[in-house]
């Protein structure tokens, strides 16, 4: 499957939450289909799009939080999934689109092209909602079984190793931090 169909059927199930994504043809992809000022595209920070979402979901935890990772992300910070596992927020779902490459610096293979599987080492953390997914279908019911339990979720989609065709986005990501922060208010009247 490709990860832009995958961002497309759950695109909708976005909307009420906050969305961290690493930057890349994952950021590419998703602004593509639509930006909204709930999406938060995480630039130069790679392996962290877990922390950061880590950090909303356990500071507003009645709001949905949905992290949207690559493997190559995943893989250069593993001890985000235990730090996840230690605090398990239900409000917090964490996508890995797994490639198995590094497809935007150069498509550059990651471990799990020699086996690692990124579904048991998120178990193996301690996630216990930690699967693989190789169908769209599969995938998107899974993302919305998810969405309305409260229990942290890893969700490892297999998708092809394409992206978009440029990797151009017309936001600056400066205003894109401020926006993503006034749709994250709380009103505290």
């Amino acid at each position: 499957m490709k990860r832009i169909e995958c961002l497309e059927a759950i695109y909708d199930d976005l909307r009420d939450c906050a969305v961290v994504t690493i930057m890349g043809a994952v950021a590419a992809e998703l602004y593509s289909i639509g930006h909204r000022a709930n999406f938060f595209y995480l630039e130069h920070a790679m392996g962290l799009a877990s922390s950061v979402g880590l950090g909303i979901a356990l500071a507003q935890p009645e709001r949905r939080v949905v992290v949207i990772d690559g493997d190559g992300s995943v893989l250069m910070n593993l001890g985000g999934l235990t730090t996840l596992a230690r605090y398990a927020p239900g409000n917090l779902t964490h996508i890995v689109f797994d490639n198995e490459s590094l497809l935007s610096v150069g498509g550059f293979p990651t471990a799990t092209s020699t086996g690692s599987d990124l579904a048991a080492i998120a178990r193996g953390a301690g996630i216990a909602n930690a699967k693989t997914y190789a169908a769209l279908d599969d995938f998107t019911s899974a993302v919305r079984s998810a969405g309305a339990s409260m229990e942290l979720h890893s969700l490892v989609a297999k998708v092809e190793a394409v992206g978009p065709a440029g990797f151009h986005m017309d936001l600056e990501l400066l205003e894109n931090r401020f926006e993503f922060a006034r749709a994250l208010r709380v009103d505290r009247a």
